[in-house]
């Protein structure tokens, strides 16, 4: 199992320095991958290309692009341009996003999703895995009058998929490399989520499927202050549905009650809950959350973790 984090600096004076600055540093502790969101703000696959190429060794992965607002051929060329240029360390995260950010962003109603998510990894594989697509599919198309091939990527992008329900499991475990669930603890993945996703991969005869649990959590001695600051910056997920059903099932109620707080032999545990839950990776975000003291201790941790 390897163990990674999520980068996030936009709060620096320049984005990308701050970024590249804290890979480094993860790389050095001995983390194995470096995550990154995608919102409103940088380019994810941007910033893992150059993340890739400045800091050698170490994988880099979008976490994730919402399918709505996107088109699979220019997803495709941002992806397969940062594998090439990382010379396949790169690994393309999407997710179905929500219902607010969609339709408050784009204007797009936020309407069928597992079957939009359906129609882009489809179009999405062709692209990646040939260089070519002739899709045509209800809700989108995707042709290639040109080629589409990037050289240096031929061997494809693993794509995975922030998917927790079962319709958005079925569908990755059938056409997606994994998976990167958020928010769902170990009860939740072993009970629900790992099986549902391997039983759809291997009806579609396709290979075990990654599980990358991306896990809030940090290593600190003043737990019930940083949980509290956690449960404030988590509270927006509890909005949403999607999140909502999978903290329940992992037998939370608050976001903040499956993150990972607490010393290093408490985290430390966590960690191989995970494994012994399905996980076949732990990427950890928020662990600047308790100051820089903190955040440097749990990724020495980690790193000491990283199989």
């Amino acid at each position: 199992m390897t163990v990674g984090v999520a980068l996030d600096a936009f709060e620096a004076e320049n984005q990308v320095d701050a970024t590249v600055r804290l890979a480094r540093e993860a790389a050095a502790a001995g983390l194995r991958s470096a995550w990154f969101g995608q919102t409103f703000g940088a380019d994810s696959p941007q910033l893992a290309a150059i993340v890739g190429r400045e800091v050698p060794g170490l994988h880099v992965g979008t976490s994730a692009i919402p399918v709505f607002g996107r088109h699979p051929v220019p997803v495709a060329s941002q992806a397969l341009t940062a594998q090439a240029a990382t010379h396949g360390r790169y690994h393309l995260g999407l997710a179905l996003g929500t219902k607010l950010l969609t339709e408050t962003g784009f204007g797009l109603p936020f309407e069928r999703p597992v079957a939009r998510l359906r129609e882009f990894l489809t179009a999405l594989r062709q692209l990646t895995e040939t260089g070519a697509a002739d899709f045509h599919g209800e809700l989108l198309t995707a042709t290639t009058p040109v080629p589409a091939r990037v050289p240096g990527a031929d061997d494809g992008v693993p794509v995975l998929v922030a998917a927790m329900g079962p319709q958005a499991l079925r569908v990755s475990g059938e056409l997606a490399d994994g998976i990167l669930p958020y928010l769902a603890g170990p009860r939740a993945l072993e009970e629900h989520i790992v099986p549902a996703v391997t039983a759809a991969a291997a009806a579609a005869g396709r290979p075990a499927p990654r599980v990358v649990a991306l896990v809030h959590g940090v290593v600190t001695d003043d737990v019930a202050a940083v949980r509290a600051r956690a449960t404030e910056a988590l509270a927006f997920y509890e909005q949403i549905p999607s999140y909502a059903r999978v903290i329940g099932l992992s037998g939370g109620r608050r976001a903040s009650d499956v993150a990972v707080i607490g010393d290093a032999r408490t985290v430390e545990a966590e960690v191989r809950r995970y494994r012994d839950a399905g996980a076949t990776e732990v990427v950890f975000s928020g662990t600047g959350i308790a100051g820089e003291a903190d955040r440097r201790r749990t990724w020495d941790l980690l790193g000491s973790l990283a199989g």
